[in-house]
C-alpha cells in the first residue's frame, strides 16, 4: 500500500492473463560488461531525493509504505517487474515462464549467473528459500501491519488458519524454479511484481536474522539487523549505510548482473514537511522529491524545475453507506450523484492531469468501460429525484478526514466543502464528521459507522481485481450493502484466465457497479515528481515501481 490506503479485506489478486503464456529471453541479452553503464547523461555523480519519512525496514515481505518500497526497489530484485511507465509484466530474475494447462503449476527459467551483493548464487534454491520464508511466517510476521502483500496475494501461511493459494516452491536444477499453487489462478504472476516479493540472499536472511520480529500485531519490532544493516539482493544498488532521520546512502552495484546504474550513489533524505521538500530543491540541497503539493507546481515550472507526472492509476471517491438511511434509497443516491459538481471540484483545486472519474477505476486499466452510466451535473434532476425518492428527513452525517493529504485527495477539507455546498443546494441538511486519518477517521469508515464519507485508493498493481475486486467482490461495513449479482460478477471475472474475456466481464461489472451506484467516483490524479533541471532519465510508475539505475545528472 505505496500511498498509506486503509486495510482491506484480504483477497487473492488478479493479474494480465496474458501472463500465463509466458515472457522472453530478451531480457537476459541486456547486459553490459562489467562497470559499463547506460543513459542520457554523464556517468556518476551523487543524486539527493527528499523523501516524506524514513524506511520502515529494508526487507519487501515486511513493508507496504513507498518510503521504504522505493529504497528496496534499488537493492532487490522481483522474478517479473512492470514495464517502466507502465504495468504490463515483464521478466526480470526470470527469463520467461509457462502455466500448467490446469493453471496449478507455474515453472520460472531463471538468470544465470546473477550474484546477490554478498557474492553468493541466485538460482532456484534461493527462490525458494524465499517463498518458503514468507509462506511459514508465524506470529506477528502474520499480521496486516507487516506481511499485508502476502497475505493480499496469497493469502493464507502454513498454519493453514486461512487457506493459502501457495502449495509448494521446487528446484529441479538451479536455473529452473517450480511454484505450485492450490487452486487455478488467472491472478497469480501480476502479484509477483509486488516489491514485497523481492528475491533476498538466503545466506544473509539468516545471518542477519531477518524472521527476528517482535512487538505487537499493531507496533511491530524488527530485531534482527537485515532490514536495517545489511540489506542483500541482487539490485543495480548495494546498501552503504543508514542515519535514520539523516540519509540513507545506496551505492552502485558495479557487479551487477544487468545494465550498470549511471549514478555513484543515491542518498534518501527524510523531510516530513511538504514546503521544506520544496526549499530544500530550491536551495539545492536536494535534486528531487515527490508527492509535489499542487499548488508549488506552477512556482516550480517557472523556477525551471522539472515537473515529472505520475499515469494516473488513483481514484478519489464519495462512498455511501447503504446500511445508514436514507442511502439504501437508490433514487438518494443518484440525487446525491447528479448534486455533486464534479467537474468544478477538480478544475477548481487539482493540478494539471486531473480528470473526472466516471467510474472506480483508471482508464489506463483493462475493463474500463465507455459505457457506465453517467451522472453529469444536474441540480434540478437531483431534486427531482429526492421528490421521487419519498424521503422526508434529508439530513446526512458527511465525513471527511483530517491531517491527511492523499494523491486523489490533497486538501479533504475542501473537498469537503465544496460537495457540502453542493449538497445543501438541492435540499440536504449535511452534518459535518471529521476525524485524523489513522486515529478515527479510517477506523469509523472501515466499521461503518460513516454515512457518506471521503476516500479514495491508488492501485497497488495493474489488474481490475486491485481496484474494483477490492471495493466490491464481497460484503464490507463501509458500504453496507450485499450485492450477490456484483460480488458473483467480479468473482468471476477475476478467476477468468483469457484476457479478452476478463475485459468484457470488467466493462460489465463497471456497468453493474455504477448502476447500483455505491458511491461517486469523482477523480484520477497524476501525482507529481519534482527534481533539478540537470537530472536526466527518471520513469514515474503508475504504481511507483521506479528505478534510479536509470537516472543521471548532466
Amino acid at each position: 500500500m505505496r500511498q498509506g490506503k486503509k486495510w482491506v479485506a484480504l483477497a487473492l489478486v488478479s493479474a494480465l492473463a496474458v501472463a500465463a503464456c509466458g515472457g522472453d529471453d530478451e531480457s537476459s541479452d541486456d547486459t553490459t560488461a562489467p562497470g559499463e553503464t547506460t543513459g542520457g547523461g554523464e556517468a556518476g555523480g551523487t543524486l539527493v531525493f527528499g523523501t516524506s519519512s524514513d524506511p520502515v525496514v529494508l526487507d519487501g515481505a515486511y513493508v507496504s509504505d513507498g518510503e521504504s518500497l522505493r529504497v528496496i526497489d534499488q537493492l532487490f530484485e522481483t522474478l517479473v517487474t512492470t514495464e517502466p511507465g507502465g504495468t504490463a509484466v515483464e521478466p526480470l530474475l526470470a527469463k520467461s515462464w509457462t502455466a500448467s494447462d490446469d493453471g496449478l503449476v507455474w515453472t520460472f527459467d531463471l538468470q544465470t549467473g546473477v550474484k546477490f551483493h554478498d557474492g553468493t548464487d541466485f538460482n532456484a534454491e534461493a527462490v525458494c528459500f524465499n517463498f518458503n520464508r514468507w509462506y511459514n511466517f508465524t506470529g506477528v510476521a502474520q499480521s496486516a501491519a507487516v506481511s499485508y502483500y502476502w497475505s493480499t496475494v496469497f493469502g493464507g501461511f502454513s498454519d493453514g488458519a486461512v487457506p493459502s493459494l501457495y502449495e509448494s516452491c521446487d528446484a529441479p536444477d538451479p536455473a529452473t524454479a517450480v511454484i505450485t499453487l492450490t487452486a487455478p489462478s488467472a491472478a497469480f504472476l501480476s502479484g509477483l511484481a509486488v516489491s514485497a516479493f523481492v528475491i533476498a540472499s538466503p545466506e544473509a536472511l539468516t545471518t542477519y536474522e531477518a524472521d527476528k520480529v517482535g512487538g505487537t500485531d499493531d507496533a511491530p519490532t524488527f530485531d534482527g539487523t537485515f532490514g536495517t544493516e545489511h540489506p542483500v539482493g541482487t539490485g543495480p544498488f548495494v546498501f552503504e549505510s543508514w542515519t535514520p532521520g539523516d540519509k540513507l546512502t545506496i551505492a552502485r552495484n558495479d557487479n551487477y548482473w544487468g545494465t550498470k546504474a549511471m549514478l555513484d550513489k543515491v542518498i534518501f533524505k527524510p523531510i516530513a514537511d511538504g514546503p521544506a521538500r520544496r526549499t530544500a530543491l530550491e536551495t539545492g540541497e536536494i535534486q528531487g522529491y515527490d508527492l509535489v503539493d499542487p499548488a508549488d507546481v506552477a512556482a516550480l515550472e517557472e523556477g525551471g524545475y522539472q515537473i515529472l507526472l505520475r499515469p494516473a492509476f488513483n481514484v478519489g471517491y464519495v462512498g455511501f453507506n447503504q446500511a445508514k438511511a436514507p442511502l439504501d434509497n437508490p433514487k438518494i443516491r443518484e440525487a446525491i450523484a447528479y448534486a455533486l459538481n464534479r467537474e468544478a471540484l477538480v478544475t477548481a483545486k487539482y493540478p494539471e492531469g486531473a480528470e473526472v472519474a466516471s467510474q472506480f477505476m483508471p482508464p489506463e486499466l483493462f475493463g474500463w468501460s465507455a459505457d457506465v452510466p453517467q451522472y453529469g451535473y444536474d441540480p434540478e434532476k437531483a431534486k427531482a429525484l429526492i421528490a421521487e425518492s419519498g424521503v422526508t428527513d434529508l439530513t446526512i452525517e458527511f465525513y471527511y478526514p483530517s491531517d491527511v493529504s492523499r494523491p486523489y485527495m490533497p486538501d479533504p477539507t475542501a473537498n469537503f466543502e465544496a460537495f457540502r455546498a453542493d449538497l445543501e443546494a438541492v435540499g440536504f441538511t449535511i452534518e459535518p464528521k471529521t476525524a485524523p486519518w489513522r486515529s478515527g477517521y479510517l477506523d469509523d469508515v472501515d466499521a461503518g459507522n460513516a454515512e457518506i464519507y471521503l476516500l479514495g485508493w491508488t492501485g497497488d498493481y495493474g489488474d481490475p481485481d486491485n481496484f474494483i475486486g477490492t471495493f466490491f467482490r464481497s460484503e464490507q461495513a463501509a458500504w453496507g450493502f450485499n450485492n450477490q449479482e456484483i460480488f458473483d460478477a467480479l468473482t468471476t471475472a477475476r478467476d477468468t484466465a483469457d484476457l479478452a474475456e476478463r475485459t468484457a466481464l470488467y466493462e460489465e461489472a463497471n456497468k453493474l457497479i455504477m448502476e447500483f451506484l455505491p458511491g461517486v467516483p469523482y477523480v484520477h490524479t497524476q501525482p507529481a515528481l519534482a527534481f533539478a533541471p540537470n537530472v536526466k532519465g527518471y520513469i514515474p510508475s503508475p504504481v511507483s515501481l521506479e528505478s534510479f539505475a536509470v537516472v543521471s545528472m548532466s
